[in-house]
């Protein structure tokens, strides 16, 4: 049923400038709180402007797409509809859905392919009162690629958790880590029952397993942990 619907594609576009790129793995956590910010902002709830579009697209493969820009490609995307997530180093705006042959002309004229980025030191060990997306030892992903795969993890993590706990995770802030697992890690987060992405292969690697979620059930602790 899911391939049978019309498909849509959530838009994202992370700001890199040639002279300050942002650190991959805060890239990776503001794409997926981008998500979440998306998935429970009024305009996309209800009879929101953004809510059918937003239906679709979940009722269809929830395909991600991230887009890279700098300076004027920069500004045309931030003058659409949207919303900018801002991080330590991370600037990601996140747009409704649209089908997948419907881009914006202003977002589709950017590139997609090869955004690479690094971590200039390894990230500090996660948050353990907040959720943690393990992405898998096992596959080599762009950045774009790993950051549309952690807004999965992100999105399959908020579709688990009650209303009381969205509330919690939204109000907190949205606070989550993401990290790649060690092998035995990974063993233990895709055994363990939570939410696993399973990329369906459609760009850049083979189908498989890529984002595995830990404690997204801590969400309602984390907000008391945040002073909210």
């Amino acid at each position: 049923m899911r391939d049978e619907a019309r498909q849509f594609v959530l838009p994202m576009v992370v700001r890199i400038e040639r002279a300050a790129p942002p650190a991959r793995t805060d890239a990776l956590e503001t794409a997926a709180r981008a998500v979440l910010v998306m998935l429970s902002d009024p305009r996309s709830l209800g009879t929101g402007p953004w809510a059918e579009a937003v239906r679709d697209w979940q009722d269809a493969r929830i395909r991600k797409v991230v887009r890279r820009a700098r300076g004027a490609e920069w500004r045309r995307a931030e003058a659409l509809d949207g919303i900018t997530v801002t991080g330590r180093t991370a600037e990601v705006r996140v747009f409704p859905p649209v089908p997948l042959d419907g881009w914006p002309k202003d977002l589709a004229r950017l590139q997609v392919s090869g955004t690479q980025l690094d971590d200039p030191e390894p990230p500090a060990e996660p948050d353990p009162t907040a959720p943690v997306l393990w992405i898998s030892p096992h596959v080599d992903m762009t950045a774009g690629k790993a950051m549309a795969q952690a807004g999965h993890g992100a999105q399959l993590a908020w579709w688990d958790l009650s209303e009381p706990e969205r509330t919690a995770w939204r109000e907190a802030g949205f606070p989550l880590s993401v990290r790649t697992a060690d092998p035995a890690r990974w063993r233990t987060v895709t055994s363990g029952g939570g939410p696993v992405v399973r990329d369906a292969g459609f760009t850049e690697i083979a189908p498989g397993d890529t984002v595995a979620v830990e404690g997204h059930h801590r969400v309602a602790e984390s907000s008391g942990a945040h002073g909210q």
